[in-house]
């Protein structure tokens, strides 16, 4: 037990960071109620906790070469225990984008990293497979208390009392901390770059704030943005500055590189065709898991009417089998290698995807749901068995704090891309849906299909029927109209579920396309493991 006491405090730094997001997405429609918000806002929370996290990730990674990993896990937790008490005190929706969104984001963003490369450097060979393994099953049983744990805290409690429980675990974990040790550094440590610091925060939140905002704004036609740019709505020209920005952030990079100084990401890291298949895996990966569990809270809160706690339940399928896959797996990987299990896990999840498209009702068949819901698990399970191994054992020693910060900036930027986009095709889908239906039904005047194409103008939110139906009723609507809207509403809520949960699907099927770099097998992978040891691209210690 002495052996695999270090894996028990990191991976329960890796069970909390899940933890988090998993009761914030149970938690929406009591968040609406308590901050008299939105949804749209509170998806704008859960994204901009996703994004701090993207953009400063690299910092942490390089952070843990210069401060030293274990130093930098327990400030990293020190930093989210803040961020969690605020959280837990918050008397507003931005107070709790401060707590939350931002502190916990910085927080994580630097524990981590920090936990990748410790958990590589603890353990070797089987052992290391193992304990990658065993990560990748707590961020399921994350999952799986999140829903569950989180519903019934805030149907019988209140939601603040989870965030008050992660200070109080997270003070235990620091009375823990001589079970984490670190082999003494050698070499002159890097120094931050600056420069590439900002450049890249500033690119990857600009891009994830145009997609984010494009339900709002529109994607080309303007809908309600704050400005128009020559008359188009400015999204598409917020991503693009975004990409310019990421452009300049890599030609300062090169050219850090160069002239012999530190940069802050080694460019020829991403050279290495097994690492970046791993962390294009990881991104859509989390996309496609972020995507689904922001749409299918939704239609089981604002459609079926379940409470958070009711939603937990139905969401238990998916926790159970993602841990029990990530555990099981990760000695089969060994066996069959990581390329066939990635290949297997995708497969697993399309068919999943297109199970629970059919079991999407307006009447929920409970059975079917936890079936598909199940399926999910097991596809996502399969994945994060593979993928945390396949990348830290792609570089050397010298290079995991810094491989841990593109390891969980790859996860972390589909997080929030997986909120946003998802989230951005479900309003767009409905209200193209709703306004469709409007248009067609014949019961409908010309002035309620007027009135209804204004409202849309200003913005369009995923609310229940009833409140369509108070809408029609206050905007002095006859009855039989008021009933006509709020069917057409019913129906395209249905439609623009269907279209997100679609496009998740798609995403699965365009993540083959980055696995054949993966490593096939013990051999090809034990290759790999060797060339990426002896290369020297990349020197942090440079």
């Amino acid at each position: 037990m002495r052996h695999w006491r270090a894996l028990v405090v990191l991976g329960t730094a890796q069970f909390l960071m899940v933890l988090d997001t998993s009761v914030m997405n149970v938690s929406i429609s009591q968040l609406v109620e308590d901050f008299d918000t939105e949804v749209t806002t509170i998806q704008a929370v859960i994204t901009l906790y996703a994004l701090v996290m993207a953009a400063f990730m690299i910092i942490g990674g390089r952070l843990g070469d210069i401060l030293g990993r274990r130093r930098l896990f327990f400030l990293g937790l020190m930093v989210y225990a803040a961020g969690s008490a605020l959280t837990a005190l918050a008397p507003t929706v931005w107070v709790l984008a401060l707590g939350w969104s931002v502190i916990e984001g910085l927080g994580a963003a630097m524990v981590l990293p920090a936990m990748a490369a410790l958990v590589a450097e603890s353990y070797r060979g089987p052992d290391r497979a193992v304990a990658y393994g065993v990560i990748g099953g707590l961020a399921g049983a994350g999952i799986a208390v999140g829903p569950l744990l989180g519903g019934w805290v805030t149907t019988y409690l209140t939601w603040r009392l989870v965030f008050a429980g992660e200070v109080v675990i997270v003070l235990a974990m620091l009375c823990c901390h001589r079970m984490i040790t670190e082999s003494a550094r050698t070499g002159t440590r890097p120094r931050l770059d600056g420069v590439g610091a900002v450049l890249s925060a500033a690119g990857l939140a600009l891009c994830v704030l145009g997609v984010l905002q494009s339900s709002t704004w529109g994607w080309v036609s303007p809908r309600n943005p704050p400005f128009t740019v020559l008359g188009f709505a400015p999204t598409l020209f917020v991503v693009g500055a975004g990409a310019a920005v990421l452009s300049g952030f890599v030609h300062w990079e090169r050219r850090q590189d160069a002239r012999g100084t530190d940069p802050l990401v080694h460019l020829p890291l991403l050279h290495r065709p097994d690492l970046r298949s791993g962390l294009l895996t990881l991104m859509g990966q989390n996309l496609i898991l972020l995507g689904l569990f922001f749409v299918i809270p939704l239609y089981l809160q604002v459609v079926q009417g379940f409470d958070a706690f009711q939603t937990g339940l139905r969401l238990l399928p998916v926790s159970i089998t993602m841990l029990a896959a990530s555990m099981l797996a990760s000695s089969l990987g060994r066996a069959v290698g990581p390329r066939r299990m990635v290949r297997l896990a995708l497969a697993t999840l399309a068919v999943a995807i297109v199970w629970l498209l059919a079991t999407i009702d307006p009447v929920i068949d409970d059975a079917q749901f936890a079936g598909a819901m199940a399926l999910v698990g097991v596809g996502t399970g399969l994945l994060a068995s593979q993928l945390g191994n396949v990348v830290q054992s792609s570089v050397g020693e010298e290079e995991r704090s810094e491989v841990g910060g593109l390891q969980f900036t790859a996860q972390n930027l589909g997080s929030a891309l997986g909120t946003a986009l998802i989230g951005s095709i479900l309003l767009g889908a409905l209200a193209h849906a709703f306004t469709a239906q409007v248009a067609d039904d014949p019961q409908i005047s010309e002035q309620a299909r007027t009135q209804t194409g204004v409202a849309l103008e200003s913005g369009i939110s995923f609310v229940t029927t009833d409140q369509v139906h108070s809408a029609a009723v206050d905007a002095g609507l006859p009855a039989s109209e008021v009933e006509a809207v709020t069917d057409s509403y019913a129906s395209a809520q249905i439609n623009g579920l269907k279209a997100a949960i679609l496009a998740t699907g798609g995403v699965t099927l365009a993540s083959f396309l980055v696995t054949p770099n993966l490593p096939a097998g013990r051999k090809s992978g034990t290759k790999a493991h060797k060339a990426a040891a002896s290369a020297p691209a990349a020197d942090p210690t440079r």
